[in-house]
């Protein structure tokens, strides 16, 4: 599992010009899955991500989490995080879980993450979306948890 974190202000997403998901202030999760990702993949991503020390403290240091500074998650399934270039032109995707498994653990996902009593505000799984965030920072991470880790 692979979740690219960015701090954000604000940010929204769209699908077909209408709105599906918006923040005023935390994180947008940009969420991909492989096979054998699971319960423990999810759970601890997602402990993870609301416990992370990225927000800014009254002395300008990144010593605050989401959870500290009550900020929520927009967060977007993104198959194309597990695109291997290295060879050819053409990323391949093979690394990617099957849409039928994957849809399923980010649903799953999202629901850990509001199991911590953050807000959760989402894109549509599987469809072409569109992503306006204004990244505070910016601070972007890349957090991955394998099965077997």
């Amino acid at each position: 599992m692979r979740v690219v974190v960015q701090r954000a202000k604000d940010a929204s997403v769209s699908v077909e010009g209408e709105k599906t998901g918006a923040i005023d202030h935390g994180l947008v999760c940009l969420v991909g899955f492989t096979e054998g990702d699971g319960e423990e993949e999810i759970r601890y991503l997602a402990e993870k991500l609301v416990h992370l020390r990225i927000f800014e403290d009254e002395k300008g240091k990144m010593n605050r989490s989401l959870l500290d500074v009550g900020g929520a998650i927009l967060s977007v399934s993104q198959f194309t995080l597990y695109g291997d270039c290295r060879k050819g032109r053409r990323p391949n995707f093979l690394a990617a879980a099957r849409p039928e498994v994957a849809e399923g653990l980010y649903q799953r996902f999202n629901q850990q993450l509001e199991s911590h009593g953050v807000q959760v505000e989402t894109g549509i799984f599987g469809a072409m979306m569109q992503v306006k965030l204004t990244n505070d920072g910016p601070v972007t991470l890349i957090l991955e948890r394998t099965p077997n880790d």
